[in-house]
């Protein structure tokens, strides 16, 4: 393990075994504190940040985008904070700490016995929504987290996740696609963070008025496993529970080639997701390159 990945180890494991510690009030001052410091010196990721808001906000002046990059780090930095202290929540403190609008059209699917995929973009805290899940429903879920280096932080956030209640799967490997289906199949509970392509072979989308490639992964597992697919985004407000909305199921459309009908979908999951950023962008915590025009061919994602 190099020196830069041992100190970034060393990092995420003081948050974990620090930060859970503190008072409340004292984790969210930490988190606005080094939020604003991280925001006036303007890194690579809060510039990347701002250069999103700029397609997300068309219009918006530099003033604009720069109050937009400076809540949009607040906001990121309180979704870390709170990340770091959920494994120290009580039951009813994961309880009262989301509140989700539509969950119908998730507890409806649920009893429907056809398992259900909840997609989700980068918005506020979707470790919070899922420990929401499987706290106040009771239902477990299984999910897949990208492969961090070093790989003994990979093991932290598959620990993390797993403490809260989730089955997590590596995005790499090939397998993880396979045991998603079965879980459906099974009438379970799939949740994807979808609005990012690791792979660089998704599926291309109109996004905020250009094209990005997002994962046909949901759209996919639907078809195959005749699966519900419901978009889900998440905003906080100035209170400490988090919102959320469940959208209407995206249905598969009724005829056309696979690769029709995934596109199709992939979009309709690609407007709910711009619906809910477009009403609360600062929330929305993509610090990488996202669209095809942004992105360098000879590395794709970053």
């Amino acid at each position: 393990m190099s020196t830069a990945d041992r100190l970034t180890d060393a990092l995420y494991g003081l948050g974990w075994s620090t930060v859970k510690n503190l008072p409340e009030p004292v984790a969210v001052r930490l988190g606005r504190t080094i939020a604003d410091l991280a925001w006036k010196r303007r890194g690579k990721g809060v510039q990347r940040l701002e250069a999103n808001y700029a397609r997300v906000v068309p219009g918006a002046g530099p003033e604009r985008l720069a109050e937009l990059a400076r809540a949009g780090m607040r906001s990121y930095l309180r979704y870390w904070m709170e990340s770091f202290r959920l494994p120290a929540w009580s039951p009813e403190r994961v309880r009262t700490g989301f509140q989700p609008k539509d969950l119908h059209h998730l507890t409806d699917g649920l009893a429907s016995g056809r398992g259900v995929i909840l997609a989700l973009p980068h918005l506020a805290n979707w470790d919070l929504a899922g420990a929401w899940v499987t706290t106040e429903l009771r239902t477990p879920f299984t999910t897949v987290a990208e492969r961090l280096k070093p790989e003994t932080l990979y093991d932290r956030f598959v620990a993390y996740r797993e403490g809260l209640g989730m089955e997590v799967l590596p995005h790499s490997g090939g397998s993880a696609f396979g045991t998603l289906a079965r879980r459906l199949r099974d009438g379970g509970l799939v949740c994807l963070v979808a609005d990012r392509d690791l792979s660089a072979s998704g599926t291309e989308v109109d996004f905020f008025g250009d094209r990005a490639r997002m994962p046909a992964g949901p759209a996919l597992l639907a078809q195959q496993t005749g699966a519900l697919l419901l978009p889900v985004t998440l905003w906080y407000d100035d209170s400490p529970v988090m919102k959320g909305r469940v959208h209407p199921p995206i249905e598969v459309p009724p005829s056309g080639t696979r690769a029709e009908r995934t596109s199709a979908m992939t979009q309709s999951l690609a407007d709910a997701f711009a619906t809910g950023i477009a009403e609360h962008p600062e929330d929305w915590h993509m610090l990488q390159r996202l669209w095809i025009a942004d992105l360098d061919p000879t590395k794709g994602p970053s």
